[in-house]
């Protein structure tokens, strides 16, 4: 009787204890449980001293050291601007993506498969015309984006989980947008469907669309988080894992690297990703960058290059959520680093450059929003290089899902909770 007791006072310890991403000796949630209840606020971060790394937690794979100096735990960099936060709306679902109409209105998705106009602060009733949406775990309508030609065609683009006869994928639809007190879309069609369908238990769909200056469209795809599907994000046929480049249609883009390569999806611009839940431009430059998510730590900061394999799961920082090494390592020969990653994890969902008006000193600085660690992480830049890290936002103690800068030079943050809210920052 007496070691029954023991037995369960120590379940009980363990399942009241920190999160998965905070202390390496906890006994890790299966991945269902982690993707479907957030973990708890981390605990108060002790005062943030510049020069000495913002990052106070050890890191979970202690044995490993980065491939050059500052690729992880940059130094504390302060830019002491002064700002605010202002609540442009309120009452969204699970608010996933972002994007700005011409006449400063905005669109957001909503994760169980809504699209909203907000003006004024006020949302819309939800768009008719969005295809059927399949929810799984914290996947569901994701990104947003409309066309660089939109005053003249009217066509907006939404990626979503889309139900196939065998299983579930990335999608990306494509509508003319009917304005007026009901707005809805028209001439609704899918225009990209991620391959193969897949039948898995978890998430990691990806889902972050950017389009390029020459009017193509990035699309990141994620790896579906399952060991019976990880031979395919390595195998170039497939579109797990990867980001593409498609035209408007949906058709492989021109200039991509793999076109006319046999066994090869011609779509395809990069490879080897886990879980890419971020893609923005560094503007002033032709550089496209890509936040990753790892597993047990190794969240990576990519500069995206056409043709790049960025590792997984052959090579990562950080372990797997066994608290096993990840593949061979961290390094390998013909696979990309990450200019910068984190251990252990902060869940990055979005990546945004700074290229606006309303703060002088943020110019160049590089915008990450945090789901786990619940921060907006700001990362100044030396070239490719990161020199210096800052945590905003600390105080919300909120999910956030997706940063953008707005028309007005305003920073833009969805809140990833039901009810969410759509946040901007102003001096």
């Amino acid at each position: 009787m007496h070691s029954k007791i023991l037995a369960a006072a120590a379940l009980g310890l363990l399942l009241c204890g920190p999160s998965l991403a905070q202390t390496p000796a906890a006994a890790p949630d299966p991945p269902a449980a982690q993707a479907t209840r957030p973990p708890p606020p981390p605990p108060p971060a002790p005062p943030l001293i510049p020069g000495q790394p913002v990052e106070y937690r050890p890191p979970n794979a202690v044995s490993q050291t980065p491939a050059f100096p500052q690729q992880t735990r940059a130094p504390y960099t302060p830019s002491n601007v002064h700002f605010q936060v202002k609540t442009v709306a309120s009452g969204l679902h699970d608010p996933w993506g972002l994007a700005f109409l011409p006449d400063g209105r905005m669109l957001v998705t909503e994760r169980p498969g809504q699209i909203r106009v907000v003006s004024g602060g006020q949302l819309s009733e939800p768009i008719e015309g969005v295809p059927t949406v399949h929810i799984q775990q914290i996947s569901g309508l994701q990104d947003i984006v409309i066309d660089p030609k939109f005053k003249s065609n009217h066509l907006v683009y939404w990626t979503f989980v889309e139900a196939r006869t065998t299983g579930s994928a990335t999608s990306v639809a494509r509508g003319r947008l009917v304005d007026g007190p009901k707005p809805h879309f028209e001439d609704v069609t899918i225009i990209y469907r991620q391959k193969p369908d897949l039948v898995t238990e978890h998430s990691n769909y990806g889902g972050r669309m950017l389009f390029d200056p020459q009017g193509n469209l990035l699309v990141t795809l994620g790896d579906r988080d399952s060991m019976s599907v990880r031979p395919l994000i390595q195998q170039m046929d497939t579109g797990v894992g990867k980001v593409v480049r498609i035209t408007t249609d949906g058709k492989p883009a021109p200039g991509n690297p793999f076109v006319g390569k046999a066994g090869i999806l011609p779509e395809i611009w990069a490879s080897g990703f886990r879980n890419p839940l971020g893609i923005g431009p560094r503007p002033g430059t032709k550089e496209i960058w890509v936040v990753d998510v790892g597993p047990f730590g190794g969240d990576e900061l990519d500069l995206l290059k056409p043709g790049g394999n960025y590792g997984w799961p052959v090579i990562g920082y950080g372990l797997e959520y066994s608290r096993q090494q990840i593949g061979v390592g961290t390094q390998k020969d013909g696979l990309e680093q990450p200019v910068y990653y984190w251990d252990p994890v902060i869940s990055p969902s979005s990546v945004m450059f700074y290229s606006g008006g309303l703060f002088p000193a943020w110019k160049g600085d590089a915008f990450v929003t945090s789901l786990t660690q619940r921060h907006l992480v700001r990362l100044v830049l030396d070239g490719q290089k990161v020199v210096g890290e800052d945590r905003l936002l600390v105080d919300l103690k909120e999910r956030l899902r997706e940063v953008k800068q707005g028309p007005d030079g305003g920073i833009y943050i969805l809140t990833d909770s039901d009810p969410g809210r759509l946040l901007e920052l102003v001096p």
